[in-house]
């Protein structure tokens, strides 16, 4: 049994931060502070906290490591052996890298050096790999870039999106750091340097990254919807309200009439519903306007049949 601090915030983190629970001393659960969530804006914690609270484990939530040293001073009397992070979303200074003797170890969602940084899952899928993993790493000053401990691999199925990739990459995780941690304690794991030609770096993530741009191909909107689901969703203009593409499908370039505009919607067959692109016809399936349910696309399409013909704005 290994002291421990843990560090981490979404739902990512849970897993990993459950299995340890059960085998080690988890000293303190550091985690982001409460964010602002649901229509009332109301605080909310994070799913780490929410789970460290239910077991009664010390929460430490402050805004920045570098600028709080009451923070650092804490993990300081702490005396962790070592710290483990996943998804924590705040910069390690190097004064924190330096305390556990063990060091400070990383779960990442990609195989490193691939996709470092803030969203491996998104990259993953918008890059058309067939497959991913986890990388159980000791971090250095750089973002991602420490020595590699263990990795394991998981393949990336046509159909996922980040929400269920990421579900399967967090129990994968769990696992391995699982497996990991007590090899690193007894010395029995040599960490590997990464090799920097094969990097590659996933930056975060922003709301207007989810705009679809319909001259891309068919194949490429697939993913970007499927990358961007749950956040910030894949969205376009119609008839100035937001439209947002919650589930389609890429298909091929053969339809039953000729093909229109580019971002024009048509009916390819009698009950199947498309969007002209720059390569091919993406099949809607689902589709939600902002401020009302999602539903499926003939549903939407009854009460809202001027859709069929309109030209949807594409993203300049």
């Amino acid at each position: 049994m290994a002291r421990l601090v843990f560090m981490g915030s979404p739902a990512f983190a849970v897993p990993t931060l459950a299995a340890l629970a059960r085998d080690h001393d988890i000293l303190a659960v550091f985690t982001q502070p409460d964010k602002p969530a649901g229509r009332g804006r109301q605080l909310a914690r994070v799913p780490a906290a929410t789970w460290a609270e239910a077991q009664r484990a010390p929460i430490h939530q402050p805004r920045s490591l570098r600028k709080e040293p009451a923070a650092i001073e804490t993990l300081r009397a702490l005396q962790p052996e070592a710290i483990v992070v996943a998804a924590y979303g705040l910069i390690l200074p190097q004064a924190v890298l330096d305390l556990p003797p063990h060091g400070c170890l990383n779960v990442h969602a990609s195989l490193l050096p691939k996709y470092r940084g803030a969203a491996p899952i998104p990259a993953a899928i918008l890059a058309g790999e067939t497959e991913t993993g986890v990388t159980i790493m000791r971090m250095d000053a750089g973002v991602d870039t420490g020595p590699i401990l263990a990795h394991a691999r998981e393949p990336i199925h046509p159909d996922d999106t980040t929400a269920t990739l990421g579900t399967r990459l967090a129990e994968l995780g769990a696992r391995l750091m699982a497996e990991t941690l007590p090899k690193v304690v007894r010395g029995e794991i040599r960490p590997i340097a990464q090799d920097e030609a094969q990097a590659s770096f996933s930056p975060k993530i922003e709301k207007e990254d989810g705009r679809i741009d319909w001259s891309k191909p068919a194949i490429a909107i697939d993913r970007t919807i499927r990358a961007y689901t749950p956040w910030p969703g894949a969205f376009t203009q119609w008839e100035r309200q937001t439209l947002k593409i919650v589930r389609a499908r890429a298909i091929g370039q053969t339809v039953a009439r000729p093909l229109q505009n580019i971002g024009q919607v048509i009916r390819f067959e009698p009950e199947r519903i498309g969007v002209v692109t720059g390569d091919g016809i993406l099949e809607l399936l689902e589709v939600q306007l902002a401020g009302k349910k999602a539903l499926p696309v003939e549903e939407f399409v009854r009460g809202q049949p001027k859709l069929i013909g309109a030209v949807l704005e594409s993203r300049e």
